[in-house]
């Protein structure tokens, strides 16, 4: 399915926007051909228009969106750097005064404040539009675990929109909302993104603060970026990010950001040896990496086989590790008091989780150790490291009858990251013959985030220029200012 341009009409006069894209919109309040209020209305009337892709777990009154919408017709559009922008989040984060369900039901509670982030973001000007669909407690990578129906992928509903912020990736991709906030332990940004011809960003651990996100792995857990453009996670990263003294995880930018050589000019990029690449039969996703990789070289960079060892190892470790132990905690007192709340497959999953013993775990913590070591040098040769972001793709008939091991397959190039402390931003990078998206994850060290999100905006421009799902095209942000973002002061809009 192909969505048409996104339009803002109401009775008396008609005004438009270009696309939902931070730059195309925010232009659009600044020259006055629109306002947040007409906006808002627009995007309830699209959403309840758009066929039901098991996108929204919950959606706030339209009143309440056009008081917050109201309040801003009183500022400067240029006072706040995301007046107006509508958002999503995904419903294991905290929106005040709406449920949190991490998808079940039985979970639900209802929170007095929102997460750390998404204060911010609101006090930056962004409107909140909904709570998204994930697979339950973000246990999955493919979307359709979840009592509130399989969400659809963007471009074919037959097809696995990528989990667990299914609903997240889906909406921004179909022009309902203009980013979305994920979360990402073992890949649940970067899959979904890939899906849905998005940029998926997940930053270093502690970048974003987790406060008011239910724990997956709070150790390993990373709050994720949607957006339509490389330039579009910026703003929003620049935005969310800064220190919450109540959340132990947070962590204060210890590194300064070094834009170069990514940014511009020739860089060094590792690529893992062919043997160690996989794409589990799938020769069109194998076709369109190596079309991805001769499109960086094109760029100015340098290839440089890797060895991925290491990396692939230390996916392993993550379900089949200790770590599972993470998410048993979170939900124990209700495999207790209420287990046949809990989707089947998810049950099985987590209730792993009560098995590994302290000495499980410390013999994982040594073997990380030595896998962070053994991957540490690849850095003295590359200045980042380009995968797959998936090696295929799934029908939702296909997930349902093989649950466990075609996720897991999904994670191959997944899994490893936050385990060894790295950034990632996923990047659409080509189309199958049948019109799926294909695309690749860009991986750098810790703190490494603006560097990335930087070269994403390169490959963006210098490739494919769709927005999403959608018939349009990229913005034109060829002079942004990188290191001006990059550089914002993080305890401005708190």
């Amino acid at each position: 399915m192909v969505i048409t341009p996104w339009i803002c009409t109401d009775m008396k006069t008609s005004i438009s926007a270009r696309s939902l894209a931070i730059a195309d919109l925010a232009a659009a309040y600044r020259e006055r051909r629109t306002t947040p209020v007409q906006i808002v209305r627009a995007l309830y009337e699209r959403i309840a228009a758009v066929p039901d892709r098991g996108i929204w777990i919950s959606l706030p009154p339209i009143n309440r969106a056009l008081e917050q919408a109201e309040t801003l017709g009183a500022c400067d559009p240029a006072s706040l750097p995301l007046y107006g922008i509508p958002f999503a989040i995904k419903d294991n984060m905290d929106l005040a005064g709406m449920p949190t369900t991490a998808a079940c039901p039985a979970f639900a509670y209802t929170p007095t404040a929102s997460a750390f982030v998404v204060r911010r973001l609101t006090n930056a000007g962004a409107i909140p539009i909904g709570k998204t669909n994930l697979d339950q407690f973000a246990t999955g990578l493919v979307g359709v675990r979840s009592p509130y129906g399989a969400c659809r992928n963007s471009f074919d509903p037959d097809y696995i929109s990528g989990g667990s912020s299914g609903g997240s990736a889906v909406a921004v991709a179909m022009g309902l909302v203009s980013f979305s906030l994920g979360t990402d332990t073992a890949g649940s940004g970067r899959i979904p993104a890939a899906f849905n011809n998005l940029i998926g960003m997940k930053p270093t651990c502690g970048r974003l603060s987790i406060g008011g996100v239910v724990p997956c792995c709070r150790t390993l857990d990373a709050v994720a970026i949607f957006a339509l453009t490389a330039q579009d996670a910026a703003r929003v990263c620049a935005v969310a990010q800064g220190f919450d003294e109540a959340e132990p995880y947070s962590r204060r930018i210890a590194a300064p950001v070094r834009l170069t050589p990514l940014a511009q000019g020739a860089f060094r990029f590792g690529v893992p040896r062919s043997e160690q690449l996989q794409f589990f039969g799938n020769q069109e996703y194998a076709h369109l990496f190596d079309a991805a990789v001769a499109h960086l070289q094109r760029l100015g960079g340098k290839r440089v086989p890797v060895d991925f060892a290491p990396f692939i190892e230390t996916a392993r470790l993550l379900y089949e590790g200790p770590w599972m132990a993470e998410r048993f905690i979170v939900i124990e007192a209700l495999l207790r008091s209420a287990r046949d709340a809990i989707q089947p497959v998810t049950r099985q999953i987590i209730e792993g989780g009560a098995k590994p013993a302290a000495t499980d775990a410390f013999r994982a913590q040594y073997r990380l150790r030595a896998l962070r070591r053994a991957s540490e040098s690849v850095w003295n040769d590359i200045d980042v490291l380009i995968t797959p972001t998936a090696g295929t793709t799934y029908r939702i008939s296909e997930i349902e009858a093989d649950p466990v091991r075609l996720n897991t397959h999904l994670g191959f190039y997944t899994n490893f990251m936050n385990l060894l402390d790295l950034a990632g931003v996923a990047v659409p990078a080509g189309f199958t013959a049948a019109g799926l998206p294909f695309g690749v994850t860009l991986v750098g060290p810790t703190w490494s985030d603006f560097e990335l999100l930087a070269l994403a905006g390169r490959v963006q421009h210098h490739g494919l220029a769709r927005l999403g799902a959608q018939d349009l095209t990229l913005p034109e942000e060829r002079h942004f200012d990188w290191d001006a973002l990059a550089h914002r002061r993080p305890d401005e809009f708190m």
